[in-house]
């Protein structure tokens, strides 16, 4: 695809590298063609572009050691988690070293009084709150995937449960960080608020590795609810089920949770794991407090539904009938698949005003008819951020033409709505051309930074910024 470009390498350089890292790494270094193919892009239609090899770390001191190795020979450095990004981030489209975080996946430290804990940068979100269930505690970032929490800080990752607890931006207190040249930082303290200097914390979440290398996060955690509510509704259209949405964000209703299901997904789901849903746009909704307070959250739901035409409105707060209401959304993507199948699935995101989400989604729909694509449609609603699923015949080159023209199409509808390119997947290479149009003169100060951190452009190279 025209997004993965392949840079120049230096030859002379990677050579001298390997032969250094073989010595020091002996057999945690691969440089076997499955094991590099794995470490690069897999995920979408982006062209996989592997690393030249591809070495296992086990402490930052392993990261700090190969970095500097790396820097002394002017070789790429990749950082590589579970591979679960969408956008192209751990390909390496000039060559080079995949570092292989999933080593380091230990949870330091759990400091249950102050509502933070310290983990390296293989953890997994689930791994991490298996860990925490026992002390009541959860880290509510969930993007899906059983993605690593090294990953997700670099691509400032979200998920469903944002609207209520924030994005990794606002979950991540800290972090230490390998730079380009091989130097350990750590960003912040475990102080809950700060006036000290520069907040480079903030610079690091979302850089995606292209400044440098996370080896050490320290996070927010959430008290485990005492309570947990889920609720399903119908909507007649999905401007109606939007314009609640946006009733309930006025309203102040503290939703843990308020997704959005398109038509086409909600028939999908019913085909796929034989269930009766009304095949019209739904809101599924979880809503966490007390006993009284997700009861009293539920109603208020209701109330605002009924407002907009909503039926077949079901709530419940026991885990069986929960799971069940949820059983819809953990579905969506294998039931879409089922839609079309030998397909592959091209997810996309966008992000935008939550008072332009039903214009958002509506067009999108619209738009995919008029290409002959079937494209449907999930969001996180409560924060205006929705994916289209593209379901493709990657053989069909007429085909994977119109997919291209639908995802710059999306892209440029989202920006003219005052909204993002992505709004939790990431920059990396598929995103690049939007950048500017996003940001303008913005970008051209991300570039003074990285020049500046990674003067030899080491780091990721060919990610976020444009050439």
């Amino acid at each position: 695809m025209v997004q993965a470009t392949d840079l120049p390498r230096n030859e002379t350089g990677i050579a001298t590298a390997l032969g250094i890292l073989k010595q020091q790494f002996a057999e945690r270094l691969h440089t076997g063609q499955a094991m590099r193919e794995q470490h690069a892009h897999t995920t979408t239609w982006i062209k996989n572009q592997a690393p030249d090899a591809v070495v296992f770390a086990q402490s930052t001191q392993d990261v700090a050691a190969i970095i500097k190795v790396c820097a002394a020979h002017k070789v790429p450095v990749i950082a590589f988690g579970t591979g679960t990004s969408l956008e192209g981030h751990v390909n390496a489209p000039a060559g080079g070293v995949s570092i292989d975080m999933s080593q380091m996946d230990k949870v330091l430290e759990v400091n249950a009084g102050d509502l933070d804990c310290r983990v390296q940068p293989g953890v997994t979100r689930e791994a991490l709150n298996s860990h925490l269930r026992d002390q009541g505690l959860f880290f509510p970032i969930d993007p899906g995937a059983n993605a690593s929490l090294g990953g997700m800080t670099a691509t400032r990752a979200s998920g469903t449960n944002a609207v209520r607890y924030g994005t990794m931006k606002d979950n991540v207190i800290a972090v230490e960080a390998v730079m380009a040249d091989g130097t350990v930082i750590r960003t912040a303290s475990r102080a809950r608020k700060s006036s000290a200097g520069y907040d480079l914390t903030r610079l690091m979440v979302g850089s995606e590795g292209t400044l440098g290398i996370i080896t050490e996060i320290t996070l927010r955690l959430q008290g485990i609810p005492e309570a947990i509510s889920s609720a399903r509704c119908s909507f007649p259209t999905v401007e109606a089920a939007c314009e609640t949405v946006m009733n309930v964000i006025q309203y102040g209703l503290p939703v843990a949770r308020i997704e959005l299901l398109d038509a086409m997904v909600v028939k999908a789901v019913n085909g796929y794991s034989k269930l009766s849903l009304p095949e019209t746009p739904m809101l599924l909704l979880e809503f966490h407090g007390s006993d009284a307070g997700v009861v009293e959250q539920a109603e208020a739901f209701s109330m605002l539904a009924d407002e907009n035409g909503g039926s077949d409105y079901q709530a419940t707060t026991t885990m069986e009938e929960r799971n069940k209401l949820w059983q819809a959304r953990h579905d969506a993507y294998w039931a879409m698949l089922a839609l079309r199948p030998g397909c592959k699935a091209v997810a996309t995101d966008v992000c935008v005003p939550i008072s332009r989400l039903a214009d958002a989604v509506g067009a999108a729909n619209n738009k995919a008819a008029e290409l002959g694509l079937i494209a449907p449609i999930v969001g996180h609603a409560g924060d205006g951020n929705f994916h289209a699923s593209l379901l493709l015949d990657m053989d069909n080159a007429d085909e994977v033409t119109r997919a291209e023209t639908y995802v710059s199409w999306l892209n440029e509808l989202a920006i003219s709505m005052d909204g993002t390119c992505t709004g939790e997947h990431g920059i990396g290479q598929g995103k690049r051309p939007y950048l500017v149009k996003e940001l303008g003169a913005a970008t051209s100060v991300m570039g003074t930074i990285k020049a500046a951190l990674d003067p030899d452009n080491i780091m990721n190279p060919g990610k976020i910024l444009p050439e």
